[in-house]
């Protein structure tokens, strides 16, 4: 990626710590837990990691947290590097968290020696219970004042499969009283006889996220461990296990920020999960899903997410962002990107009366109107034409400029078209429209005696081609009560006819439609013979910059 990196909050930090010699370098890590796919959320803290890194020399390392091994799914995997790369980004090491899980043991045996942990027999329920509110101290669990011998005997049993999952944990002991709940003796390894897919069978206890995570970064030399802001008030844990541990000298700090909230979107994997195990959406790649691998298959590029994160700045609150936003940075990625190509919707067809029927000419159409540079195209012309149905009115509204009966409109890069006659089928809908054209208008012949006020495209309709379009809404509502309901409106297919060119549109190519939007030839559904089209955003942007 070659854009340059906006300063923030994060980066003052960081500059404060070079200069007092804290760190001599950055190094960075994006941890993805591998139990679902990436989604736009995702892409944000994808962007904060590695473009800090990027703007110190620094480097930022893929590590997947997975600690719980029951989540885990090769298929994640693939999918999260695959999404990475595609944003443009490169990790420096590739690294998993069960590899660390001996050195994770030994901070915890590290604790118990310190009569820093124990273990304890408090059910879920009762560790819950006891734990006490916000407003009101936690109560100690009858089992804090073991010995440490014991505790280490009995880790060491829960580390040999002696105990069946949930019977026993291994907690921190911190101050049950203290204001911060995270603080609260909290439970540091648990009991799981569950075949991991790294280290197999090895292990039936696993370390809990609070207690692996500062492990991770400092094994790996993190300088800082940037995350979303729901880890504040575990910080102070973090921080404590490194330094109860003691096994670094030059622990990681850990910086917070907000986490993306768009709206119209769920950032949740669980629910995300849900409409795919459901079978509401085709899968994690569902064009109205907000994951990475929808957004690509909707045809947003990585250049536009990028600038999306950008624009959209580190925060240290949440807010919620408008997705407007983000389509109006794809839409201006496209618009200097893309080739445009002329396709009707809800097809009228034109017969040009006084245009030879054994005749076909072709016409010159600029491939995209704002660059010049990208050329011209030549596109067929007949007697037989199709134009949009939204393109003529039988009885036209006020300041309407396009076709109607007596009215004469620019059919783009061709001639005048006067509107003659209306023929309609038996049932009083519209067959085809008789007209005729002004051979001395032709498109390039400078014609100056009269002007129209309107212009509009077409395809020829003997050598069009029929192509399936798909459009896409918010894909999910909430009801009157306030909860979550699949939109059953939120994909749409259409067929339309199209010029020639694209009979030969390969999967991923992006067009604009004139004067329809931005599309993109399904990477899953485009064949040779088949021709689908994903709407990736409208022409028109609803987004409205705050003054």
């Amino acid at each position: 990626m070659s854009e340059p990196i906006s300063n923030n909050f994060i980066h003052n930090f960081i500059d404060k710590d070079l200069e007092e010699g804290v760190y001599k370098e950055v190094y960075t890590r994006f941890p993805p837990e591998p139990n679902g796919y990436l989604h736009i959320g995702h892409a944000k803290a994808i962007c904060v990691n590695f473009t800090t890194a990027l703007k110190y020399k620094g480097k930022c390392n893929l590590r997947y947290d997975d600690t719980n091994p029951v989540k885990e799914d090769v298929e994640y995997v693939d999918a999260i590097e695959e999404d990475i790369k595609w944003l443009g980004f490169s990790w420096d090491k590739l690294l998993w968290a069960s590899s660390y899980f001996e050195t994770m043991y030994d901070a915890a045996v590290a604790l118990i020696k310190k009569g820093k942990a124990f273990v304890d027999e408090l059910t879920a329920e009762q560790i819950k219970e006891y734990r006490g509110t916000l407003k009101e101290p936690g109560k100690e669990s009858p089992y804090r004042n073991r010995s440490v011998e014991e505790n280490l005997a009995l880790f060491e049993d829960m580390r040999d499969g002696k105990f069946a999952d949930g019977e026993k944990v291994l907690r921190a002991k911190i101050n049950m009283a203290s204001p911060n709940i995270n603080m609260r003796d909290p439970v540091i390894y648990r009991i799981l006889h569950a075949h991991h897919h790294n280290t197999g069978d090895k292990w039936c206890i696993y370390p809990m996220y609070d207690f692996a995570h500062p492990i991770e970064d400092a094994i790996e030399g993190i300088t800082h461990s940037l995350c979303s802001l729901e880890y504040e008030d575990h910080r102070p844990l973090y921080n404590w296990v490194l330094d109860e541990v003691g096994f670094w000298e030059n622990p990681p700090r850990q910086i917070e920020f907000a986490r993306l909230n768009l709206t119209g979107t769920v950032m949740s994997k669980r629910l995300l999960k849900g409409l795919v195990d459901d079978g509401v959406v085709e899968g994690w790649d569902d064009p109205r899903m907000p994951t990475i691998a929808g957004l690509r298959r909707r045809g947003y590029t990585p250049e536009a997410i990028r600038d999306f994160c950008d624009r959209i700045g580190v925060a240290k609150s949440n807010s919620t962002v408008e997705s407007s936003l983000l389509e109006h940075c794809v839409r201006e990625d496209l618009q200097s990107k893309v080739e445009s190509r002329n396709v009707v919707e809800d097809p009228i067809k034109v017969v040009i009366t006084n245009y030879p029927e054994d005749k076909t000419e072709m016409v010159e159409i600029e491939n995209n109107k704002n660059m010049p540079e990208m050329g011209v195209r030549e596109i067929p012309f007949s007697n037989e034409l199709y134009v949009d149905g939204a393109d003529f009115m039988e009885v036209p509204a006020k300041k309407y400029f396009r076709l109607f009966p007596g009215n004469e409109v620019r059919f783009k890069g061709a001639y005048f078209i006067k509107c003659e006659e209306v023929i309609k089928n038996e049932d009083g809908c519209i067959k085809e429209l008789h007209c005729t054209y002004d051979p001395a208008t032709r498109s390039g012949l400078d014609f100056t005696e009269r002007k129209v006020k309107g212009t509009i495209h077409f395809v020829d309709a003997k050598t069009a081609v029929q192509i399936k379009i798909r459009e896409y809404d918010q894909l999910l509502i909430e009801d009157e009560n306030g909860n979550l309901l699949p939109n059953e409106a939120s994909k749409v297919e259409k067929i339309a006819y199209a010029e020639p060119a694209l009979a030969n549109a390969k999967a991923g190519e992006r067009f604009q439609f004139f004067r329809h939007g931005y599309y993109i030839a399904d990477s899953k559904l485009t064949t040779d013979d088949e021709k689908v089209f994903n709407k990736i955003v409208g022409l028109k942007s609803s987004y409205k910059p705050s003054k």
